[in-house]
């Protein structure tokens, strides 16, 4: 007999080990040469098994008329055929099997496991949720001591995990020797699983028969994704074995001492463990609300970064006007960058916190008022027809203020979350009976069934209804909610821009003739103009520097909207869900999802271009990151034609876009939306193709429904056997 071992774990010296081993956990092993069509001759045995392994049901009924075996046979080793159809993902001949009688709790093989085990060993959630609905007891153990759930945790599997601890399975319920499934998902290096396992209430402070808790599990694997999610809730940093051993002495003798420290350090703790205690004044305060003092201080302290460099460049000579301003410039950078070592550990990158917001509402402020005091007085009394101009700026000004801070307040379209675990146990139950439990359909963090073309933001944390990108600019997502204020504000921002350099113009043909041409360095005509009021110039040459990530949004953002697409849409193309994934559904062997990511698929990245899910692929160091901010490699892409969604490389085979109604009626839904326009509109409501929808609640779009209807056919094929491989 062939045997595999659940797990296989690297003992150390004084480390945590790998459970003893009661007995190897081993399924029989399967006889490669076996074929229907060599069957004749053989055993009524070995075709009640052979039958079950490759979904047979017409053979199988036909053995049950002819012999005196039945749904309820047992081998000698007292497996039964609905052993090797759960284990083979035959859904089919599951329940025809259960339908027959089949012992649903039968213990067999040498890891004298149950048919939901061997199920689950292979992560087959539509087998294991079937059998489950029939009686399946998952707090059975094999003979090692494990249940479903444990077995589940070790291939990392999120939608199995969830599946299961929607069944009522006690979260901390212990294995043999004491382990949780929360300690097997640590020891393992699955931050995705320890982070479900967490937010379900496992305990952090739960100790093995040998004293280890959950952080001493994943110093062995030496996650820091894991490490530092059980220090955020509350893990005992100076917790002991019953040896005495403290996290730190095991991360010493596990080499792993780099992601521990690393870990203490993103949660505010020093090598030791102990808190980083600020010494400067305030600092009770930010301890008390680290996250609600980081976003002020964040969002106003640019105020004072861009109002100090200018004034410093303006107000001084020029050989001592520019090293003092960027002197100003790294000060108020670094005041940040120290501040940043106390920030939650999702904030402890300037994108991440609301610093770049603060430099365009910062900027946007300082040009109102030098408008205001300085610009307006001296052009609103001409002759010449300035009124008009200044009449424009205050309008575009005007609604550019309010569109951005419309933009930064409001709900961009969040998915409602569901009341509780039974409503949530319904949506997986409906899912499964969809053929559509899976990642694009289900979001693991929100526990909710995933509209159409929203995505989930790792930013965020919620689900956003027609997700385009998560905006630095504005610290906040851009969604079906706020994607039209979004627009008005760009093209109000880049109007308001011009008017402001016109404006400008004349006001330096007003006072430039009578200023001094006399400075250091500079031609007397750039000397005049200077000594005129640098201050006002330096401010119009910043603001127009705004107009070049602007001009940039705009025209990505103007095709997108005649193509009626989403930023990650443009990138990556539109995702054709409802059909690729009901047909995966029927081929699927239960692949789980990527366990070793910190944050589930579907998450979203920051800047205007950046498409959700994919932050972990960029790379490239200071320039490559403002690139992404700016949004240069997204119109590079689409100016290039090579975006998804003129059929780039990024595009899926085949694929068309079900939500374009061509480019006339794609801007009509956008800019003809009846919603109000300066008022909130209904979260998740729009328009497509001129009828009114909610994409909140939209899950199948009428040309994915065409497309299952022409090419979904039967479900012969469903599944892949595995009859031919050990197990």
């Amino acid at each position: 007999m062939a045997a595999q071992q659940h797990d296989a774990g690297p003992p150390a010296n004084g480390a945590p080990t790998q459970p003893p081993s009661k007995s190897e956990t081993a399924t029989p092993k399967l006889n490669n040469e076996v074929e229907l069509g060599n069957m004749v001759g053989e055993s009524a045995q070995n075709d009640i098994m052979q039958m079950a392994r490759v979904g047979d049901i017409a053979g199988m009924e036909k053995l049950f008329e002819t012999s005196e075996y039945d749904a309820t046979y047992t081998d000698d080793e007292g497996i039964t055929p609905l052993h090797w159809a759960a284990i083979n993902n035959q859904y089919a001949m599951c329940k025809f099997l259960i339908e027959r009688g089949a012992p649903i709790n039968k213990k067999g093989g040498e890891s004298v496991a149950t048919p939901l085990q061997w199920a689950a060993q292979r992560c087959h959630y539509y087998t294991v949720h079937l059998l489950l609905q029939h009686g399946a007891d998952p707090l059975i153990t094999d003979a090692q001591g494990y249940n479903t759930l444990h077995i589940s945790t070790f291939n990392g599997n999120l939608l199995l995990i969830i599946l299961l601890l929607h069944q009522g399975i006690p979260v901390d319920v212990e294995d043999a020797y004491g382990h949780t499934g929360l300690m097997w998902s640590a020891y393992k290096g699955y931050p995705a699983c320890v982070d479900v396992f967490l937010r379900w209430g496992a305990s952090v402070h739960a100790k093995d028969e040998q004293g280890f808790t959950a952080l001493h599990w994943a110093l062995v694997k030496g996650s820091s994704g894991c490490i530092q999610k059980i220090i955020e809730y509350g893990a005992d940093r100076f917790a002991k074995t019953t040896t005495g051993k403290t996290p730190s002495i095991t991360a010493r003798e596990l080499n792993t001492a780099a992601a521990w420290h690393k870990a203490l350090y993103e949660c505010g703790y020093d090598e030791e463990g102990n808190p980083v205690v600020p010494s400067w004044p305030g600092a009770s305060y930010l301890l008390k609300d680290r996250r609600g003092f980081t976003t002020k201080f964040f969002f106003l302290w640019p105020f004072v970064l861009v109002w100090a460099t200018i004034t410093l460049f303006a107000r001084m000579p020029v050989y001592a006007g520019i090293p003092f301003g960027l002197l100003a410039a790294y000060t108020a950078q670094w005041v940040g960058k120290q501040l940043l070592t106390y920030a939650p550990p999702d904030m402890r990158q300037f994108e991440k916190t609301p610093w770049m917001a603060g430099i365009f509402a910062a900027s946007l402020s300082l040009v109102g008022l030098n408008w205001l005091f300085t610009v307006f007085p001296g052009t609103a009394f001409g002759d010449d027809g300035t009124w008009l101009w200044n009449f424009l700026f205050a309008v575009f000004f005007a609604l550019t203020a309010f569109f951005y801070t419309r933009c930064m307040v409001d709900d961009p379209g969040f998915v409602p979350k569901l009341n509780g675990i039974a409503e949530q146990k319904a949506v997986i139950d409906g899912l499964i009976s969809l053929w559509k439990y899976d990642e694009a359909h289900f979001c693991v963090t929100c526990m909710i069934r995933t509209p159409l073309r929203s995505k989930h933001c790792r930013r965020c944390q919620r689900c956003v209804a027609k997700h385009d990108h998560h905006c630095p600019w504005v610290y906040n997502c851009i969604g079906v909610n706020n994607h039209r204020h979004f627009f008005i504000y760009l093209i109000s921002l880049t109007l308001g821009v011009l008017v402001y350099d016109m404006l400008t113009y004349r006001y330096f043909s007003t006072v430039t003739p009578i200023a001094p041409d006399e400075c250091a360095i500079l031609a007397p005509s750039l000397c005049r103009v200077i000594n005129a009021d640098a201050y006002s110039l330096l401010l119009a040459i910043w603001a127009s520097l705004q107009l070049t990530w602007v001009s940039m949004l705009l025209f990505v953002q103007f095709i997108q909207i005649s193509r009626a697409m989403t930023t990650y849409e443009n990138m990556f193309g539109v995702n054709l869900r409802a059909a690729a994934s009901l047909a995966s559904a029927f081929t699927s062997t239960g692949a789980p999802l990527d366990p070793s990511t910190a944050a589930p698929p579907g998450g979203s990245d920051v800047g205007p271009h950046a498409p959700p899910g994919h932050h972990h692929h960029h790379g490239g160091g200071f320039l490559k990151t403002w690139g992404r901010l700016l949004g240069v490699d997204t119109f590079i892409e689409t100016a290039r034609g090579r975006g998804a969604a003129a059929g780039g490389r990024r595009r899926e085979a085949g694929s068309r876009n079900p939500f374009s109604r061509g480019c006339m009626a794609n801007c009509r839904d956008f800019w003809c939306d009846p919603a109000p326009v300066f008022g909130k509109r209904e979260t998740g409501a729009a328009v497509l193709g001129g009828v009114p929808v909610n994409y909140t609640e939209m899950y199948e779009s009428p040309a994915v429904m065409d497309v299952l209807r022409v090419g979904g056919g039967g479900r012969r094929g469903a599944y892949e056997a595995v009859a031919g491989e050990e197990v």
